[in-house]
């Protein structure tokens, strides 16, 4: 999120500023509300635009910013500042009595005498605005509200380019003239030409189509409670992917799609296993409610939790939390037809229950041909859990140690968090959010 959207707002702000010398008016109390009344219009609908670009799922913006759910955390954090400046624009707007009262109307710029055409669309853009901005307030709400059902929320989402679309055109027709001629009005025109193209393709149903495949589904399993195993069959339309990425994979087109990590490696046939665990409504009982020889629709792949993406002089240390074995199961079959590849590597899986857990006597097998790979089972079950402390460096290294981690969020943080803490101790943290809500 750091990487495009704090430069992006510095961007933003700096053409703004660039602008203020020209601006009426000096530092008269009028001329700061009507600045920070267009400072913060501004920004919202940036942001707005860019959260419609990423919304496109551009591959290119995978390896820059991490992975595609590195894009979406950006996407969602860039609609919720949107919504912020929205918010801050509007309530300056509503306070323009109260500057009045307090300063009196000396020093109040008044709008340019436009012609009648002119005018009567500025007022029309600011009733569509106002109206829309309640619209967004209620959306943003309903987003944050994660009790809210997926399969209804991804309905109203779609309204968010129409929404777009409209501030857009509040945003066009009540900017400055002035400001047209100006950077910041350039920058603007390529934001709002940008946003608005991006909505029509959203609108018009084209994100990812070009990455989408049909298949059909050849095995449903339920190797462990809760965990449904799913093979597809996709073709020679699938054009493969690699160990550790993920698909967005629909089996009901009402439910939609969810992302998915693709657990085999790629075989250049056209098959791809999922390893599925029930975390919500529709994960629910999954083996159920879907069928061999049903059709899936396959999106992908995305992400960047490449093995081939490792740092070969790094120690290596990967860790799985539960379902969060999927990619390195993944990885680990890619090294069985490359064992010239093999690193030395400490594998952590932790699991509630080792005895009753399935994945416990995979992992052993795949591992059994590579004596490098230092398998290592921390079962909550008998008191055993995994910490930054009881992570074991390999050895002097002077890249450091590379963490590739898979699991539960909390997990994640506290390990995270203990590395840092550490003196003297080198590490890089990699690890994927699926969380796109």
């Amino acid at each position: 999120m750091i990487r495009i959207i704090l430069p992006f707002i510095a961007l933003v702000f700096g053409l703004w500023a660039w602008n203020l010398p020209a601006a009426p008016g000096a530092a008269s109390s009028w001329a700061v509300y009507d600045q920070s009344l267009l400072l913060s219009g501004l920004l919202s609908i940036a942001l707005m635009s860019l959260a419609m670009m990423l919304a496109l799922r551009p591959v290119w913006l995978e390896r820059p910013l991490g992975g595609l759910d590195q894009i979406y955390r950006s996407h969602k954090w860039a609609g919720i500042l949107a919504v912020v400046f929205a918010a801050a624009h509007w309530l300056i707007e509503m306070g323009d009595d109260v500057i009045e009262s307090i300063f009196g109307e000396a020093g109040k710029l008044h709008d340019p005498d436009y012609s009648g055409f002119i005018d009567a669309m500025r007022d029309v853009a600011e009733d569509v605005g106002e109206f829309a901005i309640y619209l967004l307030f209620a959306m943003l709400l309903i987003t944050l509200w994660r009790k809210f059902p997926y399969k209804y929320w991804r309905y109203l989402h779609r309204v968010m380019p129409a929404l777009y679309l409209l501030l857009a055109f509040h945003a066009a027709w009540l900017t400055p003239l002035q400001w047209w001629q100006q950077p910041v009005g350039m920058l603007m025109a390529v934001l709002l030409l940008s946003g608005s193209i991006a909505s029509g393709l959203s609108l018009a149903g084209r994100v990812g189509r070009r990455r989408q495949v049909r298949g059909t589904v050849t095995g449903v399993k339920t190797p462990a409670r809760y965990v449904t195993e799913v093979t597809c069959d996709l073709g020679p339309a699938w054009r493969g992917h690699r160990a550790g990425q993920f698909a967005l994979v629909t089996f009901n087109t009402m439910e939609g799609a969810h992302p998915f990590t693709i657990a085999s490696a790629d075989q250049e046939n056209g098959t791809v296993t999922f390893l599925i665990k029930s975390l919500g409504d529709f994960t629910r009982d999954l083996s159920h409610k879907i069928r061999v020889g049903q059709t899936v629709k396959i999106e992908g792949p995305y992400g960047c939790f490449d093995f081939n993406r490792r740092n070969r002089k790094s120690h290596q240390i990967w860790i799985a939390g539960g379902i969060g074995v999927t990619p390195f199961l993944a990885w680990l079959e890619a090294l069985g037809t490359n064992k010239t590849t093999v690193p030395e590597a400490d594998l952590h899986y932790c699991t509630r229950n080792a005895g009753q857990d399935p994945m416990v006597a995979r992992l052993q097998q795949l591992c059994q041909d590579f004596p490098g790979i230092n398998l290592q089972i921390h079962d909550s079950s008998k008191g055993e859990s995994l910490s930054a402390e009881k992570l074991s460096t390999g050895g002097p290294s002077t890249a450091g140690e590379e963490v590739w981690f898979c699991g539960p969020a909390g997990l994640g943080r506290v390990i995270q968090q203990g590395l840092r803490a550490a003196p003297f101790r080198l590490t890089r943290f990699h690890k994927e959010a699926f969380q796109f809500r």
